[in-house]
């Protein structure tokens, strides 16, 4: 698990080390198990070149069927070196190996395939008109692609979120360039001998490693080769690579942060709701941003909610990856530690009841080191609080409770971001009428995290611009032109 590393970047097929190098530590125990060459404006500069060239090359002329079995190569190649990318992602987050191994990875090489199929079947649109001469004349759509498209990765979930990006642009004829977070570089390093193994022509896919300003971010996003920016991540950030891209009017497509509600309803099946908000507040250490920070418990049901959420919180096995039945990894790194545990501070400094958790987990050994929180449940705060306005991304959620359904809209709908919700009831009018008042761009009811490829993912509000998935994906990945022939 420590065994020192070196993450290169990936530039026009080759890997291409620099003389700048940061480290990369373990969550788990905060031990450096790598070094990461950060790439600087001239490593971005020879990225987005070769990309443009092989916009003009080889891939560029190739035909939709024909990537699409490049795309499905790709996906056989990452599982077949399954183990590889599975002990990548764990290296890099720490997550519990039955979430990485059930989730990240074979979503990460799924993506590559659904997005195939999808663009080598889609339609386009045609019309037949009559012109004012009497004549007639047919008008048809055409996809193009929109050229060298930067995708900004978050280290949540590093292959599959980068993936679901990489997969559509490749498919739609893009070249890309990644640039993983700074924190997680394995996977997106890995890609790129898988690229090269099934034969994706050079510059096609490419990584520059870094951070955001003055760093590979930066160079990426104000490079005016590059066509598009694709980001996940906080809305701050979002804020200026959105800045970057106004120079050119370029288009980005963004899924920011959220704070998204769980809505349990008196009438739910409660062990199902209960087990449902316990995964969508602590899974992933509460590192997802479709995650619930926010729980309404309507009344009649409120104390013993609460009771069962404890009991299941107290029941997740806090532990290094490896370790069995372990349900809560550590947190990415030592300053995101600091952030949550912040925020667990302010929560008590502001009057919250902590139900449980609340502090660091006693860890054996060289784990004492790792990044480990409690998961933690609040009650009794006002909706002013911090730590109900604010993102966290940890293992927590604080649980009020409601009496009516027009109240719970408005608790829900009450905060500047308008990702996800998730909705716990029996009653379908009542099932339908939440998901249309609640302004978010994902609704679950009596789920959580379940997704069809097919249908559109993003967030409205403060949480995201534009919408990618199945068909949703080419609106961003692709120009659409309309030609007009007179008969």
């Amino acid at each position: 698990m420590n065994t020192m590393k070196q993450f290169l970047n990936f530039i026009n097929g080759e890997f291409v080390a620099t003389g700048k190098t940061f480290e990369k530590r373990a969550p788990v125990n905060n031990q450096v198990i790598g070094q990461v060459h950060e790439a600087g404006q001239a490593e971005v500069d020879a990225a987005v070149a070769a990309g443009r060239a092989a916009l003009k090359g080889e891939w560029g002329k190739m035909s939709v069927v024909r990537r699409a079995e490049l795309l499905h190569a790709v996906a056989d190649e990452i599982n077949r070196r399954f183990d590889e990318f599975l002990e990548a992602e764990l290296a890099d987050t720490g997550k519990p190996r039955s979430l990485a191994s059930h989730i990240d990875i074979p979503r990460g090489a799924a993506n590559f395939k659904i997005f195939a199929d999808i663009v080598k079947n889609v339609p386009t649109e045609s019309f037949q008109m009559t012109t004012p001469d009497g004549g007639t004349a047919i008008s048809y759509a055409a996809r193009s692609p929109l050229g060298v498209v930067g995708v900004i990765c978050p280290w949540n979930l590093p292959l599959l979120l980068m993936t679901w990006k990489v997969g559509p642009a490749l498919a739609c004829g893009n070249v890309v360039i990644v640039k993983p977070s700074e924190e997680t570089p394995a996977t997106a390093t890995l890609l790129g001998e898988v690229m090269n193994t099934v034969g994706i022509p050079k510059g096609v896919y490419q990584v520059v490693h870094g951070f955001g300003p003055n760093s590979a971010g930066e160079f990426l996003t104000k490079n005016p080769g590059v066509n598009g920016i694709t980001f996940t991540g906080e809305t701050r950030t979002g804020e200026a690579i959105m800045a970057a891209a106004a120079k050119g009017v370029r288009p980005v497509s963004f899924e920011l942060g959220g704070k998204n509600a769980g809505v349990v309803f008196a009438d739910a099946d409660f062990e199902k709701a209960v087990a449902g908000i316990t995964r969508s507040a602590f899974e992933n250490c509460g590192q997802v941003c479709l995650g619930t920070e926010r729980v309404y418990v309507q009344r009649p049901i409120f104390d013993k909610f609460v009771a069962a959420l404890k009991a299941k919180a107290e029941a997740l096995k806090v532990g290094p990856s490896h370790e069995p039945g372990v349900g809560l990894g550590p947190l990415i790194s030592a300053e995101h530690k600091a952030k949550v545990l912040s925020y667990y501070a302010k929560a008590q400094a502001e009057g919250a009841t902590v139900v449980t958790g609340g502090g660091v987990p006693e860890m054996p050994g060289e784990f004492a080191n790792g990044h480990f929180v409690q998961p933690t449940i609040w009650t009794g705060l006002p909706e002013t609080a911090s730590v109900i306005r604010e993102e966290i991304f940890g293992p927590c959620c604080h649980i009020a409770p409601f009496d009516t359904e027009e109240e719970a809209v408005a608790l829900a709908n009450a905060t500047d971001y308008g990702l996800a919700t998730t909705v716990w009831t029996q009653d379908l009018g009542t099932a339908h009428r939440m998901a249309s008042a609640i302004d978010v761009g994902l609704v679950w009811i009596n789920s959580w995290f379940l997704r069809d490829l097919r249908t559109a993912f993003g967030g409205a509000k403060a949480s995201g611009i534009g919408r990618e998935g199945g068909v949703h994906s080419l609106e961003f990945y692709t120009e659409l032109k309309n030609v007009m022939i007179k008969l």
